[in-house]
């Protein structure tokens, strides 16, 4: 499939998206929305894909919603903007439970679903002057569909301030907040690192974690969850991977899947 508003590349286990509208500094819409659940299932079947890197072309990550798009949506009834959020959301849902890990790179300004786009994603870097902001009171909204997303990745205590205020802050404040991982000089580069250690990984490994993390994720410590740790830490010893990375660390040797991603 060919798209307008969004990019997707694949190369050596490494999926590459990126937002490319930046004349509207890659604000998004209806048509990008669906592009990028298009990319996503992409992603999801491909069978040599690892890794996958969600950035943008231009100055901006993302201005976030698309301010003609809103005004059409503002004319539409109820139902129809029930159909509408329901496909954010959907988005929202797909990044998030994608079981390749996931790396956003930001910079410039990440405004409003954006900042959900960031917060759905497993690593974010960001430059050191990038700017973030849940903006939508500003306007008379509120950052809905995102907000689970947000308040967990930047805890229910920030963001009952910057959901309430509309205000920016920095990549440092981010960082701080844990909305993201590293603020680092090049992005590129940084991606680089960390894809290279990413790959480094078991592949099967990096998947049964992120859900075992997913499935445990405000769940209380009692019985289930310990029988749930008990069970999965048992199905990945036996598995294929499981014995071929137990037996190339006692032979001192790379595993396979170290080869395959060279």
């Amino acid at each position: 499939m060919s798209y307008r508003y969004i990019t997707l590349d694949f190369d050596n286990h490494v999926a590459t998206l990126k937002l490319n509208r930046p004349e509207v500094h890659n604000a998004f819409d209806d048509i990008m929305i669906g592009e990028l659940l298009d990319a996503f299932q992409q992603i999801e079947r491909h069978p040599a894909c690892r890794v996958v890197v969600l950035a943008s072309n231009g100055r901006n990550f993302s201005a976030g919603a698309d301010l003609n798009w809103m005004r059409s949506m503002a004319e539409k009834n109820y139902a129809e903007n029930i159909a509408d959020a329901k496909q954010l959301a959907q988005l929202m849902e797909r990044l998030d439970k994608l079981t390749k890990p996931t790396i956003a790179l930001v910079q410039g300004a990440a405004f409003g679903g954006a900042v959900g786009l960031a917060a759905c994603c497993d690593i974010v870097l960001a430059e050191e002057r990038t700017s973030f902001c849940l903006s939508e009171v500003k306007i008379g909204l509120i950052p809905a569909v995102i907000s689970p997303y947000v308040m967990r990745a930047m805890g229910t205590r920030q963001a009952r301030r910057y959901m309430l205020s509309a205000e920016r802050f920095g990549a440092d404040a981010a960082l701080t907040m844990g909305l993201v991982h590293e603020v680092v000089d090049n992005l590129d580069q940084a991606a680089a690192d960390v894809v290279e250690l990413l790959l480094g990984n078991s592949p099967a490994a990096v998947t049964a974690a992120k859900q075992l993390i997913a499935d445990l994720d405000q769940q209380p410590i009692d019985a289930t969850s310990q029988r749930l740790t008990v069970e999965r830490i048992a199905e990945i010893r036996v598995s294929a991977e499981g014995q071929e990375g137990l037996s190339a660390f006692l032979e001192k040797r790379s595993a396979n899947w170290k080869k395959d991603s060279q």
